[in-house]
């Protein structure tokens, strides 16, 4: 942090349980100013997850608070710096991803057991690093097996690596095409009820993949791509009767097929084909009593050799802190939830027994 904010803390102000004191070394000027970020962003980012007071003068840096989690930040700022060395960008998701690392079982903490340069994907207009161990696991995974899927919350890069991973494939020559699948009707609504032709009532459904295409290729090439047939989007139901070769296909969503569908779409894979099926268990807009066709395929297709199954946890997202917490917060209540409707079920059984045992012997009126 700067210098005047150092010097207007007073001692009686300062005065913590712990201080850790250290200096960067080398000591470089301009990854400096990439570790601290604009204004000292980041540094206050990590300053304020531990609740610690961070301050530096250049490369000599003091760290005041309760001594373990004063001694966790310091590993951190040095980790991140051996980062800048490599020519890493420092981002507040990469900060966040770091916070995540730290607050895994006490054994693990410090220990990145990744590399991300094993698992880069190069695209015409951007460069794609898993971030963390499930996502290095989940690419690993697509590029060795034919299916695949890709299980968990939002925000943990399910969908857009299983993009990143198509547009690889594609500019490698190793597929002739990306096709992009997803369940038409959602949370109650059906196409019929949507303006417009085919495409047009399908795109909204589709935008989060149209969003990462832009990303790596940008729009001109997709629009093409299109046009020429390389890239398809097609709702689910359209993918009976067909045999896909040679083609990457994504199912997006895909907690909102029905069984039926799930195998369906899963026997449709041909020579030369991958797919990746990707979804959230715990969000399913299905109608009540229709079972999720992704909770039914992991069920079948547990344990069965050439299908990959990644399952991503609220650790894993990689978006803003708070879509952490909001999951975490829904998994929370959902327990609750279950708790509750377990307890009631108990009591409702053991009032029937009671009222059971209480009720008059027909035998005795006799």
């Amino acid at each position: 942090m700067s210098d005047e904010q150092q010097s207007s803390t007073s001692p009686e102000t300062s005065a913590k349980q712990h201080a850790v004191s250290f200096t960067l070394e080398p000591d470089d000027a301009s990854r400096l100013a990439n570790l601290c970020g604009n204004l000292d962003g980041h540094i206050r980012q990590i300053a304020d997850h531990y609740e610690l007071d961070i301050f530096n003068r250049g490369s000599r840096f003091q760290i005041e608070g309760k001594v373990g989690p004063a001694k966790r930040a310091a590993d951190l700022i040095q980790r991140l710096y051996k980062e800048t060395g490599k020519g890493t960008e420092i981002s507040p998701d990469l900060i966040h991803l770091f916070l995540q690392e730290d607050s895994a079982r006490p054994s693990q903490r410090g220990k990145r057991t990744y590399d991300a340069d094993k698992g880069i994907i190069k695209t015409p207009l951007a460069v794609i690093k898993p971030r963390g161990d499930n996502q290095l696991e989940y690419l690993a995974q697509v590029r060795k097996y034919d299916i695949n899927f890709g299980i968990g919350p939002a925000g943990t890069g399910k969908t857009f690596l299983a993009v990143a991973a198509a547009v690889e494939s594609l500019m490698r020559d190793d597929v002739k095409r990306i096709l992009l699948v997803r369940p038409a009707v959602e949370a109650g609504e059906k196409l019929g009820f949507l303006p417009g032709d085919l495409a047009q009532k399908i795109d909204p459904y589709l935008r989060p993949l149209y969003d990462a295409l832009y990303e790596m290729l940008g729009f001109e090439a997709v629009t093409k791509m299109i046009e020429r047939n390389q890239i398809e989007i097609a709702p689910l139901a359209y993918m009976r009767g067909r045999t896909l070769s040679h083609s990457f296909v994504i199912l997006d969503e895909s907690q909102n097929t029905t069984k039926e569908q799930m195998k369906m779409f899963l026997t449709r894979v041909g020579f030369g084909s991958k797919a990746v099926i990707t979804g959230d268990v715990t969000q399913v807009d299905l109608p009540r009593g229709v079972y999720s066709g992704l909770k039914h395929g992991l069920e079948v297709l547990d344990g069965v050799e050439g299908i990959g199954i990644t399952r991503f946890s609220n650790r894993d997202v990689v978006r803003h802190p708070l879509v952490q917490r909001i999951v975490d917060a829904y998994d929370k209540h959902d327990e609750k939830e279950d708790a509750r409707r377990a307890a009631e079920k108990a009591q409702a059984k053991a009032d029937a027994l009671a009222a059971q045992a209480s009720a008059p012997n027909d035998d005795s009126n006799e």
